[in-house]
C-alpha cells in the first residue's frame, strides 16, 4: 500500500497532515501490514525532522502561488505551476500511490492534478469556513471530503454523499495541555492569571505591536506568555524591555520566538485565556477548553479568517476583536471582560470544549486507509 500526502506552505496545513499520518501508522500497525510506504509531495519539506519521525518520504515538486492581489510574480508562477504539474505527473506515476490525501493550498495543486490525470483516488480536508480555490476545484472529483466547520459541507458537496464533518486533525502532542509543573517550566508566578498570546508560527506584527504597547497595564494584573514569531523576536524583546524598564512586574512578560510541542503544552496548561489569530489555532484552543479573544486577519483569501472567528464566536467560545479595533485599551478590556466575570468565563470554556472534535485525525486516517484499501 502506498499513500501520498500533499499540501504545506504553512504549519496550518503541514501539521494536520502529520497528525493524519501518525494515525495511519497506528492503523497500519494494528492491521499488521508490513509493506506500507508514505510520501509527502510539496514544494518544501517544511520540517524535515518531523517528516523523518513520522516516516514520510519527501518528494519535491515546484508550485506557483496565485495571489489574490496584483503581482508580477503571478505571471512567472504560472510557468512554475505548469512545470510542477509535469514533474508531479512523472513522479507520481513512478510511485503510483493507492490514494492521495490533500490539505488544499497552492502547493497541493500539482499533485492533485497529477492524481486526477492518473485516476488515483483523492481524499481532501478543508480547515476554513471559506474554502480556497484549490479545495473547491478538487472537491469536484474527490472520493471523500472532510471539513472542520459543518456549514462548509454543503458548499463542497451539495449531495452530502461524500462529505463528513470531522473537525480539525491535530497533533496528539499538543491537544492535552500539561498542567502539573507548567508554570514552573515557564518561570511563571503560581497564582497570577496567565494570558497566552500567539499569532501562529510566523507571529503577527499587529498583535505583537498592540501587546507591547499594552504591557505596562497588562503585567499589573496578568502574566503574559507571548509567541511572537522567529522573525519578530529580537525587535519585540528589545522594545518590550524598554517599555517595561521601570515596571516592578517586568518578569511577568515571557516572549518566545516559537514554541515547540512541549512548550505549547506548557503554555496551554498554564494559561487562563488565549489571544490568537483565526486560523487552525482555534481548534487547538478548543481542545484546551480555554476562553479566547480571536483577532482575524482583516484581508484573507475568501475572508476565511473572519468567517472562522465568527463561526467560533457563535458557538459561544470566544470574543472577536477586529484588527481595526485592535488598540491596547480594547485588548485589555476584552481580556478583563472574560477574566473578571466567572459565569462568562465558565460558559466560554464549556463552549470551547463542546466545539472540539478530538477524534478528527483518526476519522480521516480511517477514510484514507479505506479508500487506499479499495484501490490497492
Amino acid at each position: 500500500m502506498k499513500i501520498l500526502f500533499t499540501g504545506g506552505g504553512s504549519g496550518g496545513h503541514f501539521y494536520p497532515i502529520i497528525s493524519v499520518a501518525e494515525k495511519l501508522r497506528e492503523i497500519v500497525d494494528a492491521e499488521k501490514l508490513v509493506d506500507v510506504k508514505m510520501y509527502y509531495m510539496s514544494n518544501s519539506p517544511y520540517n524535515q525532522r518531523v517528516l523523518d519521525e513520522v516516516g514520510l518520504q519527501y518528494v519535491d515538486v515546484p508550485a506557483g502561488k496565485m495571489r489574490i492581489y496584483f503581482s508580477i510574480k503571478n505571471f512567472f508562477d504560472i510557468f512554475k505551476t505548469a512545470s510542477g504539474v509535469l514533474i508531479a505527473l512523472w513522479k507520481m506515476f513512478l510511485i503510483y500511490p493507492d490514494v492521495v490525501f490533500s490539505k488544499g493550498c497552492y502547493a497541493s495543486f500539482p499533485a492533485l492534478m497529477a492524481a486526477r490525470i492518473l485516476r488515483i483516488p483523492v481524499v481532501i480536508h478543508e480547515s476554513d469556513s471559506a474554502p480556497g480555490r484549490v479545495t473547491r476545484w478538487s472537491a469536484k472529483f474527490a472520493t471523500r471530503i472532510a471539513v472542520s466547520y459543518p456549514d462548509v459541507a454543503a458548499i463542497l458537496d451539495p449531495s452530502g454523499t461524500r462529505v463528513a464533518w470531522t473537525g480539525q486533525p491535530m497533533r496528539s502532542t499538543i491537544t492535552k495541555p500539561t498542567l502539573n509543573g507548567a508554570r514552573e517550566y515557564l518561570g511563571l508566578e503560581a497564582h497570577t492569571p496567565v494570558i497566552f498570546i500567539t499569532g501562529g508560527s510566523q507571529g503577527a506584527t499587529i498583535i505583537n505591536d498592540t501587546v507591547v504597547q499594552a504591557l505596562p497595564e497588562l503585567v499589573k494584573k496578568y502574566q503574559v506568555v507571548h509567541q511572537v514569531g522567529v522573525k519578530n523576536f529580537d525587535e519585540v524583546k528589545g522594545t518590550s524591555g524598554v517599555v517595561l524598564k521601570d515596571s516592578e512586574h517586568k518578569n511577568r512578560y515571557k516572549p518566545f520566538a516559537y514554541l515547540e510541542a512541549l512548550g505549547m503544552k506548557m503554555a496551554a496548561g498554564s494559561a487562563n485565556i488565549v489571544v490568537s489569530r483565526a486560523g487552525s489555532t482555534i481548534f487547538e484552543i478548543a481542545t484546551w477548553g480555554l476562553p479566547s479573544v480571536i483577532v482575524p486577519i482583516s484581508v484573507s483569501n475568501g475572508d476565511h479568517q473572519r468567517k472562522n472567528a465568527y463561526n467560533y464566536a457563535r458557538a459561544g467560545a470566544c470574543t472577536v476583536l477586529e484588527e481595526n479595533n485592535l488598540q491596547p485599551v480594547e485588548l485589555l478590556h476584552a481580556i478583563d471582560e472574560i477574566i473578571d466575570h466567572k459565569d462568562k468565563y465558565d460558559a466560554m470554556a464549556a463552549a470551547a470544549t463542546k466545539f472540539a472534535k478530538t477524534d478528527a485525525s483518526m476519522l480521516i486516517a480511517h477514510a484514507v486507509y479505506d479508500v487506499a484499501d479499495m484501490h490497492e
